[in-house]
Formats: structure tokens, sequence, C-alpha cells
């Protein structure tokens, strides 16, 4: 059998049918959500580390930093709602 194109569980995304749209779009938004917001506080805590030692530039990270978080929030409650809306329809335990 010929290893399948993509990361893992891409076998397990084309396998839902249509009827699991809600889930399919959970299953993308719930990791990108949190990489985000990783992300974001990554960059957040580099710009206070920055600013204690009063290099230039804080301003700038601390700002992008929170925008980062910021996304990385609505990206997961997004997925929350889909999750939501798929376990509301009978969806069950999905994933």
């Amino acid at each position: 059998m010929a290893p399948s194109a993509g990361g893992p569980g891409t076998r397990a995304l084309r396998a839902l049918t249509a009827d699991d749209d809600d889930l399919r779009l959970w299953a993308r938004l719930a990791p990108l959500g949190l990489a985000l917001v990783g992300a974001g506080a990554c960059v957040t805590g580099d710009a206070a580390v920055r600013r204690g030692a009063g290099a230039p530039g804080w301003v700038l990270g601390g700002v992008v930093g929170l925008c980062l978080q910021g996304a990385g929030l609505s990206v997961f409650g997004e997925a929350v709602k889909r999750r939501a809306l798929h376990d509301a329809r009978g969806g069950g335990s999905g994933a």
C-alpha cells in the first residue's frame, strides 16, 4: 500500500462524509488556534524581555504578539463552535 500524501490523520479526515463538515473544520481549526495562541505568547514574552533589557522594537513585538494571541483565540473559539454544532446534530463522539 502506497503512503498517503499529507500528515497524520489525513486519511481519517478524508473518510468523513459531507455531513461531517463541522467535524472536519474542528479538526483543522483547533490545532491552528492553539498554535497561534502559543506563538503569540512567545512573541509577547520576547517583547517583554526586550523591554526589560531596554532594547528597541519591543512595542511592535508586543503588538504583534497580542494580535497573534487574539487571532488564535478567535480561531479556537470557531473550532469549539463547530464541534458543538456537530455534537448537537447527533454526531456523537466523532474523534
